[in-house]
């Protein structure tokens, strides 16, 4: 008989957690092995180059391309701003003066008596990152970063935009079909990660930017909201680099989606810790999940890191159904016909059959559910 193997999103009331904090260029590591860290510590910092701009000198000044290293009043290295003299020449009889100005801050790079062009280079950008979530460095990679250890709450999501942020985790619904609307963000709300049931209004999402809120958890999003927040469309890549106040994670799709009860019940129990929010996303290869975790800072980190690992489909497992027309449901496998069976695009696949939430019966195709994992 044959075996399915399907994604499937995590959500776990404990597990150990181990992430990567690395540096996208080599840097300086600013903590130790062994040390405790909390979300906003700065555990690494760089240096990434300024962008180059080229001054054709001799062009400017009109002399030939030897001559622009005698006209030069700064030297290779040299710290200028922007509008400062860097070169300058006197017209015939000295009857005149053509000047050459610095385009930047920044500094001369180089000066070359062969083409006749001086390169500025604008002043290094700092990069710090920070741990991200409360826990322990337990590995130091030298020049390069850290992996930062944990053990608590993990919630992955089914799609997200913004960076990582993190605040105190606050529930402000009590049913996970309850909408998150506008009255539940209150003026108080500011650095905090709110959560509602089925659906984030858009008068939420706005009051949140308003109120400065850190992030937004909801079952579901409307596409149109999600659009106007970013200002474009999204496409088929990553996110968690948009430039937007807020991080949003939705948990089971687009539209009013009620939030999984277990899902809302585990966050329940959490309210009032801190929770640590990447809205991140990659659904092409190399599958990457938004995520809520809140950290347990009074359990040691141990133990082997508990990931995602593809599973086989049985009777039994819980399943969320990814296409329409039950969309978003979640289902209980009943039976896993080994059978290929003809649906309506005429394919013949291989289906399951899963029993909803309200008792309904479907027979779905395998590859249109993912597995949930609770634990």
């Amino acid at each position: 008989m044959a075996h399915a193997y399907t994604p499937g999103l995590k959500v776990s009331r404990e597990t150990t957690l181990r992430k990567v904090r690395r540096l996208p260029l080599a840097g300086e590591v600013l903590v130790h092995l062994g040390q405790r860290v909390a979300p906003a510590t700065i555990v690494a910092r760089t240096e990434v180059p300024g962008d180059p701009h080229t001054v054709n000198v001799a062009n400017i000044l009109g002399i030939e391309p030897g001559e622009v290293p005698a006209r030069m009043t700064v030297a290779a290295g040299e710290v200028v701003t922007r509008g400062q003299l860097i070169a300058s020449s006197r017209g015939f009889l000295g009857l005149s003066r053509r000047e050459a100005r610095s385009p930047v801050d920044g500094r001369v790079e180089m000066v070359s008596g062969i083409t006749g062009q001086v390169t500025l280079r604008e002043h290094p950008v700092p990069v710090e990152i920070n741990a991200y979530l409360s826990g322990v460095v337990g590995e130091v990679l030298p020049g390069e970063g850290v992996v930062v250890e944990s053990t608590g709450a993990l919630v992955q999501g089914i799609f997200g935009v913004g960076g990582e942020t993190h605040g105190p985790l606050r529930v402000a619904v009590d049913d996970p079909g309850q909408p998150l609307e506008a009255h539940h963000v209150r003026d108080d709300d500011r650095g905090r990660v709110l959560v509602g049931g089925s659906l984030v209004s858009q008068e939420a999402i706005r009051k949140a930017i308003a109120v400065e809120v850190a992030a937004l958890v909801a079952g579901g999003v409307v596409d149109q909201d999600l659009t106007d927040l970013l200002g474009r469309s999204i496409g088929v890549a990553i996110t968690g680099h948009e430039d937007i106040p807020l991080t949003l994670l939705v948990t089971e799709g687009f539209g009013p989606m009620p939030m999984a009860p277990r899902t809302l019940q585990l966050l329940q129990a959490l309210d009032g810790q801190t929770a640590c929010v990447n809205g991140a996303t990659q659904i092409r290869a190399g599958v990457l999940r938004p995520e809520i975790i809140i950290p347990y800072p009074d359990r040691p980190a141990g133990g082997e890191p508990s990931v995602c690992q593809a599973t086989g489909l049985a009777p039994g497992t819980l399943v969320r159904i990814i296409r329409e027309p039950a969309f978003g449901k979640l289902a209980r496998v009943r039976e896993l016909p080994p059978e290929l069976v003809a649906i309506e695009t005429e394919a013949r696949v291989r289906v399951l059959r899963a029993r909803l939430e309200d008792g309904a019966v479907l027979t779905v195709p395998r590859a249109n559910v993912e597995i949930m994992e609770v634990d």
